[in-house]
Order: structure tokens, then C-alpha cells, then sequence
């Protein structure tokens, strides 16, 4: 494969790919409705499954108390995502002003920030499951502030932010792709819509006390309902630690396990002994082991010179799970093979993008999807951003798009065609009897 040097403009990536840069093809105020609405959708990703189970528990705690805590809560939730959402852009802004090439989800191509998420949602798994608890609420990491725990509540909204960073769903990604081009209060101001999207659904339900005052009322079944959803969030780490691997190996990966190990026999520690039962003498020394156990754990997964072998992320060995052969995302040879008159399907994906998979799981297992594919002589082309990658990021700009799933489809010479975020056999299927015939007639010339 032909792989192009990382210092080539996002012109020479778009004119190598065959599209025209068009920043302004929606307007500030397209992309303002379009933000507010991809942030409102990206609840329904599967990024954010995680985090649903955390509001359960929020507005379970909160039911049949006073009509005016839920909404408190709700707004405290909105803030956190707000506050999370503003750093994130801020400091994407920020780097790309400097010379860096990233784009929407960049967080999640570095091992550390991997790492870091990881044991946050690890140690909330754990004190979910009653090996510890800060405070006394069932979705509190955060402790107590003023008895009220709004700060649980300002947690969940930056761990929600957390998880939903990878997706892009509908209307999103043209979104964000055009806030990337305008200046940085305009940008902030796309990413704000955003966030408010995101956060709109709980504050509209914390607004409606009779709603939350119809589920059942707290009481001993919620420890047994608090501890089921410990799961959800192990079923996160798992992706996590699968993550971890793309990024440090196998020989790493199995640092990341047993960085894992210590992390919880630090909060076991912790649950254990650091609880009013215990004398104070008792309490302090179980709180210092378990600071030393959890900080050594977090040292042990984070990547270092020696356990970060990870092969290239553009690598692609043979047919994948599904019977699909990729080659490497390379826009030379896309531009050759349109030149030849082949069909080509670009797949701009991430292994932290959980959209991704999901859309490949329901397109490529469909036999006829994949019958028309051979049919077609279709080049299938991975564009794995999983880590970074100026070419590809580049490559996304050159669309309009500052994150993944983007999936794109040449035929021939003409003009690329672009998909939805969200796929199914059918828009796939559609796509490729809509550019059939005119794929024949540039092969035949």
C-alpha cells in the first residue's frame, strides 16, 4: 500500500480522494439545530447505554422526595455535561490552533486517557457491586455536598460525556465538522448546542415531578437493583481493557489486568476496613493502603516505553470476523482505483467506536450485502483512526466530518457518495444499485 507523508495539507488529502472542501455548505444556524439534535439522538447511541443505568438510579433515588430536588438534580446532570463538553472542544480547539491534527473522540486515541476512564468506570463498577461506597447514594462517587449530593449528580453528567465522546451520530457529524472550521467562540458556541442537546431528555423528565413519582419508591429492593447495575458497567471496562489492547498489546494488556488487580484490592481495602465500624486509628491506615494500592494499580496499566508494542492500527491481516477482506485506508490508491473505474467502499472507523461495530455487525451479516459487493469487484478499504492519524484525520476533514463512522462509496470518477451515520442492509443495498450502472459504464470507457 501506498501511505501518504503526514505533512500534506487537508487540500492535497481532498484533491488525492476526489472531493472539493465546502465549509460552508450549512450555515452557523443549520449547525446550531443540527447540534442540539445530534446531541438529543446521541443518547440513544451505544456509547451512552452505560450511563442510562446510572440516571435510573438517580431518578429512582429521587422519587416521591420533594417536586423540586429531581429538577435540581437534573440541572446539576446538565452542568456536568456542559462543563465536560466546553473543556473537551476548549482543548480540541485549543491543539488544532497549534499545529495539531485531531478530531471529535481524539481523547480516546491516547493509551492515558484510555487508562484513566478505565479505572473510573472500574472503581464505579466496584462500589455499584458494595465493595465500597463514597457517601451514601447509590450512584455516588463524588460524596456528599450539603446532604444533597448534587456533586454525584455533576459527576454523572461529566461521566456521561465521557462514554458519549466516541459516537457520532445523525446530524452530529456535519455539525462538528463545520464547527471546526469557524472561529473558536462560534465553535464553542456548536459544541454548547451539543451538550444541551445531550442533556435536554433528563432535564425535560427531572422537569415533570408526577412522571418520576410513578416509579417505585425507594426502598431495600434498590441495593439489589444498585448492585445489578455494577454490570453494565464492567461490560464498559471490557471494551475498555479491548481498547487498551489496540494501543499496548499483548504484552500490555496484560499489565492493564493486573493494573487492575491491585486497583481492586485497594478498594476492597478500602470497604473493608475505612468504614465507621472501624476505630479512627483503623480507618486512617486502611485509607493510606488503599491510596497506595489504587495509585500503584493506575501506575502499573498506564503505558510505558517498555509494554507499548502495539502493531500500527492501520494493520489489516486477512478477513475479518465477518468474511470481508480490508486493505489500508490510502487516498493514492483510492485515486488510482477510481481511475481504473473500480468501486470502492471507504470505511472510516475506531475500535472505541461503538457505533461503528454496531453498523458493521448489522451490514456485513447480511450475505446479500456482501454477494453484491463481490458482485460489484468492490475495493473495501478500512480507515482506522483508533489511533492518531494526520492522513485520516485529514482525509475526514476533506468530507466535512471531524469523527467516525463515516462511510464512503466511489464510483469511478464521479462524486463520492456519502452514507448515513447509521446503517442497515437496505441504505447499503440502495447505495450500491444507485452507483451500479454507473460504475459499468466508466469501467467499460
Amino acid at each position: 500500500y501506498v501511505f501518504l507523508n503526514s505533512d500534506r495539507s487537508s487540500l492535497d488529502v481532498a484533491e488525492a480522494v476526489g472531493v472539493s472542501l465546502s465549509p460552508n455548505s450549512i450555515s452557523l444556524g443549520q449547525a446550531l439545530v443540527f447540534a442540539f439534535l445530534g446531541g438529543m439522538i446521541l443518547n440513544l447511541m451505544p456509547c451512552v447505554f452505560p450511563v442510562l443505568s446510572i440516571k435510573a438510579l438517580g431518578f429512582l433515588q429521587h422519587s416521591g422526595t420533594d417536586s423540586r430536588e429531581p429538577f435540581y438534580h437534573g440541572l446539576t446532570f446538565a452542568a456536568g455535561v456542559l462543563v465536560s463538553f466546553l473543556v473537551l472542544a476548549g482543548v480540541l480547539i485549543g491543539l488544532r490552533e497549534g499545529g495539531e491534527s485531531l478530531g471529535w473522540g481524539f481523547q480516546l486515541q491516547s493509551p492515558y486517557f484510555v487508562g484513566g476512564l478505565l479505572v473510573v468506570m472500574f472503581l464505579f463498577g466496584l462500589s455499584l457491586a458494595g465493595v465500597f461506597e463514597f457517601g451514601t447514594s447509590a450512584v455516588g462517587l463524588a460524596g456528599r455536598v450539603k446532604g444533597e449530593n448534587y456533586g454525584s449528580s455533576f459527576f454523572s453528567g461529566i461521566l456521561a460525556t465521557a462514554v458519549a465522546t466516541p459516537c457520532t451520530g445523525p446530524f452530529m457529524g456535519s455539525a462538528l465538522g463545520f464547527a471546526l472550521t469557524l472561529s473558536a467562540f462560534q465553535a464553542l458556541t456548536v459544541f454548547t448546542l451539543l451538550a444541551i442537546g445531550m442533556a435536554f431528555p433528563y432535564v425535560l423528565l427531572s422537569s415533570f415531578p408526577k412522571l418520576i413519582n410513578r416509579l417505585p419508591r425507594p426502598g431495600p429492593w434498590m441495593e439489589t437493583f444498585k448492585q445489578l447495575m455494577a454490570f453494565p458497567m464492567f461490560a464498559t471496562c471490557i471494551w475498555l481493557v479491548w481498547l487498551m489492547g489496540a494501543h499496548v498489546g499483548d504484552d500490555g494488556l496484560i499489565m492493564t489486568l493486573g493494573g487492575l488487580l491491585v486497583v481492586a484490592l485497594g478498594a476492597w481495602i478500602y470497604g473493608r476496613w475505612a468504614v465507621p465500624s472501624r476505630a479512627a486509628s483503623v480507618r486512617c491506615v486502611a485509607k493510606g493502603f488503599a491510596a497506595i494500592s489504587i495509585i500503584f494499580g493506575i501506575w502499573i496499566l498506564m503505558p510505558n516505553g517498555q509494554n507499548n508494542t502495539a502493531l500500527n492500527a492501520d494493520g489489516v491481516e486477512g478477513p475479518d470476523q465477518y468474511g470481508v477482506v480490508w486493505e489500508s485506508f490510502s487516498p493514492v490508491s483510492i485515486e488510482q482505483a477510481r481511475r481504473d473505474g473500480r468501486l470502492v467502499f471507504v470505511d472510516f472507523t475506531a475500535k472505541w467506536c461503538l457505533t461503528c461495530k454496531a453498523n458493521k455487525a448489522v451490514v456485513f451479516s447480511s450475505d446479500d450485502v456482501k454477494r453484491r459487493f463481490q458482485e460489484l469487484d468492490a475495493i473495501m478499504v478500512r480507515a482506522d483512526w483508533t489511533k492518531r492519524n494526520p492522513v485520516i484525520t485529514e482525509a475526514l476533514e476533506s468530507f466535512g466530518r471531524s469523527g467516525v463512522p463515516l462511510y464512503v462509496l466511489y464510483d469511478g470518477l464521479n462524486e463520492p457518495k456519502i452514507l448515513p451515520e447509521l446503517l442497515n442492509p437496505g441504505i447499503v443495498l440502495d447505495a450500491l444499485d444507485s452507483v451500479q450502472n454507473v460504475s459499468a459504464s466508466v469501467a467499460q470507457r
